[in-house]
């Protein structure tokens, strides 16, 4: 009924290539099959206990349970600010450089919302988190594609990265108003260092264009890494925002929240735009919050310890079938290329049938845009034997499809 009636936003989105996988997925758990599940950053662990206690004596206070601020309940913005001095250094005004939000994924689409234009160009580096590219084109925008080079080590080529921005500016029709930016990356774990930053608000104020950085997995990094934020570069705060998420460092992914930081200009509109769409988050959550940036930070060494073991355990029990990855510095997945002998296959075809055939699911490269194609991103949320497992499984996959592809 009424088939004339469109819906063009909606229309218009590609086929979500992760939702084959899902689906699949969905049907042999429902099935009763074991699945060995790589494919989402989704933890495995509890969230620490001292979070759960603030959200439950808060949820026990009184006067906790009605609407919120939009931008966030004061204490939550204190802590924001105070994780961002302990961390980087960095003062921030609360009242104006913060807000908090349902999650780093809804914060990106209500900021694209709230300060693009029909016709607005943004840069994002590919392969890319979905969202970072349909968060502009859903709000009316464009994307120009930036495909980022890093080497053997995950380490960012930084001269070719400004080499290609720097030449997106001088041949673009429409000069970009934005540029995003999300290191440690997602989905390749590449890095980069403290110099990127303070080049690339140099180059923003000389092109006059706004920054956005995601520093989702900033907490997550080894062997001695630490990730920079754009906040501790001078003058980055008239040029750039960047979000941060409670999800991983605090296993705290199904609580919904995180926050954007930085320039006034951007946070006051994505403020107001949430001052008309919601009403903030369950006060209690925002409490937890609060405990989760300023207590005991034991339990963020402990979380990104799991994920630094759990990588050399993948890369360990992955060499013994004779699939090589090399380690990285940063975040809580692998960024693996497939095997040689099932490159034409294609990653997606790879994953639909190493799902089917032995119910281990990855993330398929080409989900993250063309760029990705002929790599997978393998979540590190499970256990040293059920990685060991998976192992097994795929090296029997191997055996048989490899056979099949010669």
């Amino acid at each position: 009924m009424f088939d004339e009636i469109r819906f063009n936003r909606v229309d218009n989105l590609p086929k979500y290539v992760f939702a084959e996988i899902n689906d699949i997925k969905a049907q042999m758990k429902k099935d009763g099959q074991d699945v060995i599940d790589f494919s989402m950053g989704n933890p495995d662990q509890d969230t620490p206990e001292h979070i759960v206690d603030a959200l439950v004596d808060s949820a026990r206070t009184p006067g906790t349970h009605g609407y919120s601020p939009s931008q966030g309940i004061p204490e939550v913005l204190d802590a924001i600010a105070s994780w961002y001095k302990d961390r980087y250094g960095v003062n921030l005004d609360t009242k104006t450089q913060t807000v908090a939000t349902i999650g780093s994924k809804d914060g990106y689409s209500h900021l694209a919302y709230a300060v693009t234009n029909p016709g607005d160009v943004a840069v994002v580096p590919t392969p890319t988190y979905p969202i970072h590219t349909y968060s502009f084109i859903l709000a009316g925008g464009a994307v120009e594609d930036l495909k980022i080079k890093f080497d053997e080590n995950y380490n960012v080529d930084e001269d070719d990265f400004f080499d290609k921005l720097t030449h997106i500016f001088d041949t673009a029709h429409v000069k970009p108003k934005y540029v995003l930016v999300n290191f440690p990356h997602n989905p390749t774990s590449a890095t980069v260092t403290p110099n990127f930053y303070k080049r690339l608000v140099a180059m923003a104020k000389e092109r006059r264009f706004y920054i956005i950085s995601d520093i989702a997995y900033g907490d997550i990094s080894f062997g001695g890494y630490k990730t920079p934020s754009i906040m501790e570069v001078e003058g980055a705060l008239d040029v750039a925002v960047e979000s941060f998420t409670v999800s991983k460092s605090y296993n705290m992914a199904g609580w919904r929240i995180g926050f954007f930081v930085g320039n006034k200009k951007l946070i006051g509109a994505l403020v107001k735009l949430k001052s008309w769409l919601d009403y903030g988050m369950f006060t209690p959550i925002q409490k937890a919050t609060v405990e989760a940036l300023t207590g005991d930070q034991t339990c963020v060494d402990e979380i990104t310890g799991r994920y630094n073991h759990r990588q050399d355990v993948l890369i360990e029990e992955f060499a013994k079938i004779g699939w090589n990855i090399k380690k990285n510095k940063a975040s809580m997945f692998s960024w693996a290329k497939i095997p040689d002998c099932v490159q034409e296959m294609g990653t997606l075809e790879f994953c639909k049938r190493l799902l089917e055939q032995e119910a281990v699911a990855m993330s398929p490269g080409v989900g993250f845009g063309d760029d990705g194609e002929g790599y997978v991103r393998i979540a590190l949320i499970q256990d040293d034997a059920r990685m060991e497992d998976a192992a097994q499984r795929i090296g029997r996959f191997l055996e048989n499809n490899c056979k099949e592809e010669n």
